[in-house]
């Protein structure tokens, strides 16, 4: 497995999002599968793993906890993200995003993750007004040695600027692919500037770029492409000449469409590293595959520019709807908790 560099953290060059292992995307495996698939990626390479507590209500950090007391603990990266505002079962009084209630916070994780120190610790979603206040507070853990490193999810650049200029920030984590590429305008050039690297959730679109569904795929229960609109099934079918395209590239390079979108992402920069759900062993095998997937500069060049001249049909927008409102914790529950 190649490497790659998130500031002082060496990481693989392609992560596993463990989200999917307690909800979000349908039927999820028991959980002794699920921890012989993240054993399996390790032995494949993959030594980055990403949770939140946000995750099926802090189930999802008690179940990488679980999957990772068994391996060695200074070779994997464990990356774990706090929600700004406070979840059911949060009994603190404190604010989400003050000291007391950072500490707080991360004792939870701590616990939860039976390690004593994250990796890489990230504000999930973004609050404005409290970036330099939060990045004071990372800088503070990071000297105690309760976590490594720090970073923001899908942050502007502003708040990027600000909090930097506290404690340096590690990575970005933002979602990042073929079909959500706004963060080239001003995000990863902020980036490269600052040397931040920039981790890409959902890189193959949900699994959309795979190509393993239709128009005919029927999506239920806490599966979270029922209110993600590039999943729409007028979508799917207008958005056909992409799949087409990632299918051309992939023929010609004897690799699957899936590690097609991986390798252009990796593509984009050399600090960014994709995040990728894998809930089958087949899928483990081939989304760690494509860190030896090879685009040429020219081939990748070529394209980037093809996607130029596409239109995408339908984005995450209905999902973030539904996770970026405080107010609203109660009805995220029902989303993120199964």
């Amino acid at each position: 497995m190649k490497i790659r560099r998130l500031g002082n953290l060496e990481v693989s060059a392609i992560g596993m999002g463990c989200m999917g292992f307690t909800h979000a995307y349908g039927t999820c495996p028991d959980e002794k599968e699920g921890i012989r698939l993240v054993h399996k990626a390790f032995e494949l390479g993959c030594n980055f793993f990403d949770t939140a507590e946000m995750y099926s209500y802090f189930e999802n950090e008690e179940f990488v906890g679980k999957a990772l007391k068994e391996l060695p603990r200074q070779q994997v990266i464990i990356s774990d993200k706090f929600w700004p505002e406070k979840l059911s079962g949060h009994t603190f009084e404190e604010d989400k995003l003050s000291e007391t209630g950072i500490r707080k916070t991360l004792e939870g994780q701590l616990r939860r993750l039976q390690t004593d120190y994250i990796d890489l610790y990230t504000e999930h979603q973004m609050r404005e007004g409290n970036e330099e206040e939060v990045a004071y507070v990372m800088g503070k853990l990071i000297k105690e040695g309760k976590i490594r490193a720090w970073g923001q999810s899908s942050p502007n650049v502003e708040q990027i600027r600000k909090a930097h200029a506290v404690t340096p920030i590690t990575a970005i984590q933002s979602e990042y692919s073929m079909m959500a590429r706004q963060w080239e305008k001003d995000v990863l050039p902020l980036c490269e500037e600052l040397c931040i690297g920039f981790v890409a959730f959902s890189p193959m679109a949900n699994g959309f770029l795979s190509g393993k569904y239709t128009a005919q795929t029927e999506f239920k229960g806490d599966d979270l492409r029922t209110v993600i609109s590039r999943f729409d099934k007028e979508n799917m079918q207008r958005n056909q000449p992409l799949l087409d395209l990632i299918n051309r590239y992939a023929n010609e390079k004897h690799c699957t469409p899936a590690q097609i979108s991986l390798a252009w992402d990796m593509m984009a920069y050399d600090e960014l590293v994709p995040i990728s759900g894998m809930r089958r062993e087949e899928r483990v095998i081939e989304n760690l595959g494509a860190a030896d997937v090879e685009l040429t500069t020219n081939e990748y060049r070529a394209l980037t520019a093809e996607l130029d001249k596409l239109t995408v049909y339908g984005d995450r927008n209905g999902l973030n709807k539904l996770v970026s409102v405080p107010e609203s914790t109660k009805d995220q529950g029902e989303v993120y908790k199964k």
